[in-house]
C-alpha cells in the first residue's frame, strides 16, 4: 500500500473540503452540491474521452496507472541490479542460461536471456532488439500519460459549457418583477459550480495522474536501460564486481548498491 500516495489524496480532498468551509463562513457545504453540474461534467468527460480513445485501451491506462498509485508499484533499481549481478555471478560459476533465467524475477531482464539462449541470435542481435524494445515501450507509455493529459483538458471546458448554460437559464428568465435582481446572486453561483466540478477533476485527478504516468514511464525506460547494459556484460560473463560499478553509474550516489553484500550473499 502506498501510503504516501493515499496521503496526498487525502489531503488535497481536505484542502479542498475545508476551502469550501472556510469560503461559506462555516455554512452548510450543500450549496456546493448540484446535480445537473455533476452529470453536465462526469458525463461530458466520459463521452468524450470514449470518442477520442478506445474504451479498452483507456480502461486498462486507468487501471494500471491506479495499481502503480494505490499499491506503490515502483522501481527498485536497487532490486534490478542486485538480480543481474546475480545472474552475472551465477553464469560465470556455470548456471546454464535457462537456469540463470529462471531464477531472475523481472519479466525484461529474463526476455533479454531467453532470447539470446535460444541460439538464433547474436548478442550484437539480441541487445539491439532489447534496446528498441525499451525505446518502444517508453513511446507507448508516455503516450498513454500524453491521452490522460489530454482528458485533463475535458473537465474545465465542460464546467466552462455547463456555466454557459446556466447563465443563458438565467437570464432567459429575468423578468422585470421587484426581486428579479435579487435572484442573479444565488443563480450565479450554481452557474459557477460547473466551472468548479471541472477545475477540481482537472487539477486533482486527471493532470496529476497523468504526471504520475509519466515519471512512470522514466522510470521504467531507466531500469530497462540498466538491465540492458547488464545483460551485455552477462553474455561476455563479465566480473561481477565490474558490472556492480558499471550499472552503479546509473544512480544517484546514494543509491547505489554495495556489491559486497550482494555477492556474500547477504542482503
Amino acid at each position: 500500500m502506498n501510503f504516501g500516495a493515499i496521503s496526498a489524496i487525502v489531503i488535497g480532498a481536505g484542502v479542498l473540503l475545508y476551502g469550501l468551509f472556510l469560503s461559506t463562513g462555516g455554512d452548510s457545504l450543500t450549496m456546493f452540491y448540484d446535480f445537473p453540474s455533476i452529470f453536465i461534467v462526469i458525463g461530458g468527460v466520459v463521452a468524450a474521452t470514449f470518442m477520442a480513445f478506445q474504451y479498452r485501451r483507456t480502461w486498462g491506462i486507468f487501471k494500471q496507472g491506479s495499481a502503480r498509485i494505490l499499491k506503490g508499484k515502483t522501481t527498485d533499481y536497487r532490486q534490478v541490479i542486485t538480480e543481474v549481478i546475480q545472474a552475472v555471478d551465477s553464469y560465470r560459476k556455470g548456471t546454464s542460461l535457462k537456469d540463470v533465467a529462471d531464477k531472475v524475477q523481472d519479466s525484461f531482464l529474463k526476455e533479454g536471456i531467453t532470447l539470446y539462449n535460444s541460439g538464433v541470435m547474436s548478442v550484437e542481435q539480441v541487445l539491439s532488439i532489447m534496446e528498441e524494445r525499451n525505446d518502444n515501450l517508453y513511446h507507448l507509455n508516455s503516450e498513454d500519460a500524453g491521452k490522460v493529459k489530454t482528458i485533463g483538458k475535458y473537465p474545465p471546458a465542460f464546467g466552462m459549457m455547463g456555466t454557459t448554460m446556466g447563465m443563458i437559464v438565467l437570464l432567459a428568465n429575468l423578468d422585470g418583477s421587484a426581486d428579479a435582481i435579487k435572484r442573479v446572486g444565488p443563480a450565479m453561483g450554481v452557474c459557477l459550480i460547473t466551472t468548479l466540478y471541472g477545475t477540481v477533476m482537472a487539477n486533482l485527478g486527471f493532470l496529476p495522474f497523468s504526471d504520475n504516468m509519466v515519471e512512470q514511464a522514466k522510470e521504467v525506460y531507466l531500469k530497462n536501460r540498466i538491465i540492458n547494459e547488464g545483460l551485455k556484460n552477462l553474455f561476455e560473463k563479465e566480473n561481477p564486481i565490474i558490472v556492480a560499478e558499471k550499472l552503479n553509474s546509473y544512480l544517484q550516489p546514494e543509491d547505489r548498491l554495495d556489491w559486497k553484500t550482494v555477492l556474500s550473499g547477504g542482503h
